[in-house]
C-alpha cells in the first residue's frame, strides 16, 4: 500500500494536468471550499494543493500582485492530505490527536524566510507564492506567532 503523496487535479478547476504544487498547514483547510466536514486537527502532515497552468498564472497574480490568497476557491476534495484515522487503520494502533503547533511554526518561519529572501535568485516564484499563501492564511486564522 502506497502512503505517500498522490497526484491530485487542480484544486480550482479539476484539470488533471497540473504544473505547480504548494503546501499549507492543516489549519488552512478551514478556509477552503467544502471543508466543514474535515477535522483539521486530525490531519497528519502538510496539505498539498496543485494547480493547472492557467490557474497557476491566476494564483501567482492574485498572491504576488494583489496581496490575496486563493484558498477560499480551492476545493478541499482536491487537496492531498492524510487523516490520522488512515494511519491508525494502516498501523492497527490508536494515535494521539496531532499537535500542529510545531508544524505551523516551522512552516511560518520558512515562509517568512522565503519572503525576506525574495531578491535571492535561489528563491523561485513558486516558493514566494507558497510563502505568501501560508503567511496570509495563518494571519486570517489568527495564528501569527513570532518567528
Amino acid at each position: 500500500m502506497y502512503t505517500g503523496r498522490t497526484d491530485q487535479p487542480c484544486c480550482l478547476c479539476d484539470d488533471p494536468k497540473t504544473v505547480a504544487r504548494i503546501a499549507v498547514p492543516p489549519r488552512a483547510v478551514t478556509l477552503m471550499e467544502n471543508a466543514a466536514p474535515i477535522a483539521w486537527r486530525d490531519i497528519v502532515g502538510d496539505v498539498t494543493l496543485q494547480f493547472c497552468e492557467s490557474d497557476w498564472e491566476l494564483v501567482t497574480e492574485l498572491v504576488l500582485d494583489l496581496g490575496m490568497h486563493p484558498l477560499s476557491r480551492c476545493n478541499v476534495a482536491r487537496a492531498d492530505f492524510s487523516i490520522r484515522e488512515d494511519f491508525e487503520a494502516l498501523l492497527n494502533s490508536t494515535r494521539d490527536e496531532p499537535d500542529q503547533t510545531e508544524q505551523e511554526d516551522r512552516m511560518l518561519a520558512a515562509a517568512r524566510a522565503a519572503i525576506d529572501d525574495a531578491d535571492d535568485p535561489m528563491v523561485e516564484e513558486r516558493d514566494l507564492v507558497e510563502a505568501h499563501v501560508v503567511v496570509r492564511a495563518m494571519a486570517e486564522l489568527g495564528v501569527d506567532r513570532p518567528a
